[in-house]
């Protein structure tokens, strides 16, 4: 396996060393990729070869790290919300010791410079470009949240540990960089049927190699788990010179610029979605309520949908391409927000349930499905989608008209990628729109 520069030949080097096997049809290559570091085929691959072997000792993990010891005695310490720290607290150590064997791993990440992800941009630019797309919301919880984990349960660790640990060294900052390194290159095994309801995810991992492939939703190889080691292996043929990529999962454009750094060019990814904010429809049947007494109906459907479990005040409707995504908890709302009085004590009395064999196929909302919605139920569709196309800086139009090649190149790389995040939503908006006008 061909590679460019010191960094990727020491980088193969160590995989020699660390019995990760890589097929020699594959190279290390920042040439002919979408972004960074990729793996592009030397020679043409069947579908379902093998690409590269990762022995689970190669894994860098909690399990693995040089400090594995000290994470094991203090896992009860250790457990946050993200389930994160034990694994972050792995990388603050390996990438900094200078007898770190995993050196050659971190050096093709350059310091971390390519992460760009929305919580490093300044919070003006971050509401600038992206109000409207879920991102900034998003991005203020994880800051809370890594601030909290750090001051309440790493830094207390690494004090407990000075001959590890230098809070000097081991900064916010830093551990702020580990996160997205985590967000963007980790990867969690996937529990075992029988384990799903009694355990909770496994922790997240790093899995040298697989992490360089790049994602889009039409992927070509996939990583495969397996008692010994970890095994990507192509999905379909693919070309000589062609990028190999896997697939992070069926992510919207701005799950993947929050987590990732990046978003697809419309219309490439398939697995593109919009919110529509679950109190943005309240707000429209409240616009629509014409006296008190109408207002007051209002409220308290909205009261029983909550008693449901069908809305919450910071929970969304996702609409995809083809269909709704939260079909049950749409149709639902819509439903019970479009009732008369007569209609919604009725419905009360039965606690939510209906006999009616109709509603249970009807529940599948996908587009034919929107189209044919009762002429209530659409209206106060199409009002909450116009409400939601309203939190945008900027229309559709706009969008479009810098998606023209002149006025496109001469953006900046985060005002493209937010460029593509907000198309596709209002794309999929305006899809919505005209279904249920």
């Amino acid at each position: 396996m061909a590679a460019g520069g010191d960094p990727a030949a020491a980088f193969v080097a160590w995989c020699g060393a660390a019995s990760v096997r890589l097929s020699p049809k594959v190279r290390l290559s920042r040439q002919g990729t979408v972004s960074g570091y990729g793996l592009v085929a030397g020679e043409e691959l069947a579908a379902g070869e093998l690409l590269v072997a990762v022995p689970r000792p190669a894994l860098l993990s909690q399990h693995t790290c040089g400090i594995r010891g000290l994470l094991r005695d203090a896992q009860d310490a250790l457990q946050s919300q993200s389930g994160w720290v034990p694994l972050l607290l792995a990388l603050l150590y390996e990438y900094t010791a200078s007898s770190s064997p995993w050196r050659p791993y971190f050096a093709l990440w350059e310091d971390f410079r390519s992460l760009d992800h929305p919580m490093f941009w300044p919070e003006e630019e971050r509401s600038r470009l992206l109000q409207g797309t879920g991102i900034p919301e998003a991005v203020d919880k994880d800051l809370a949240n890594i601030q909290l984990e750090y001051s309440s349960i790493v830094l207390p660790f690494m004090q407990a540990h000075p001959d590890v640990f230098d809070p000097k060294v081991h900064t916010l900052e830093l551990y702020k960089q580990l996160v997205a390194f985590v967000m963007a290159y980790s990867f969690q095994e996937p529990l075992d049927e029988e384990d799903e309801d009694e355990k909770g995810p496994n922790p997240p991992m790093m899995v040298p190699v697989a992490d360089i492939l790049n994602h889009v939703a039409n992927h070509n190889a996939n990583l495969e788990y397996a008692p010994k080691c970890l095994r990507m292996v192509t999905t379909r043929p693919i070309s000589k010179g062609q990028e190999i990529f896997n697939t992070y999962g069926q992510m919207a454009n701005w799950q993947l610029l929050h987590m990732y750094g990046f978003a697809e060019p419309y219309p490439g990814n398939t697995n593109d979605t919009a919110d529509i904010q679950m109190v943005t429809v309240r707000r429209a049947a409240m616009q629509r309520a014409k006296n008190e007494a109408q207002r007051q109906l209002v409220s308290e459907q909205w009261d029983f949908l909550c008693q449901l479990e069908m809305v919450g005040e910071e929970g969304a409707f996702v609409v995809g391409w083809d269909e709704v995504l939260t079909e049950e908890e749409l149709s639902v709302t819509l439903k019970v927000l479009c009732m008369s009085e007569e209609e919604f004590k009725e419905y009360k009395e039965q606690d939510g349930w209906e006999d009616d064999s109709e509603e249970e196929e009807s529940s599948t909302l996908s587009n034919e499905a929107l189209s044919r919605l009762k002429a209530p139920c659409k209206k106060l569709l199409y009002d909450s989608v116009l409400l939601t196309l309203e939190s945008y800086r900027s229309d559709l139009k706009a969008d479009q008209d810098l998606l023209k090649k002149e006025a496109y190149e001469k953006l900046s790389q985060r005002e493209q990628q937010a460029l593509h995040v907000r198309y596709g939503q209002k794309r999929i908006l305006h899809q919505l729109l005209e279904l249920v006008r």
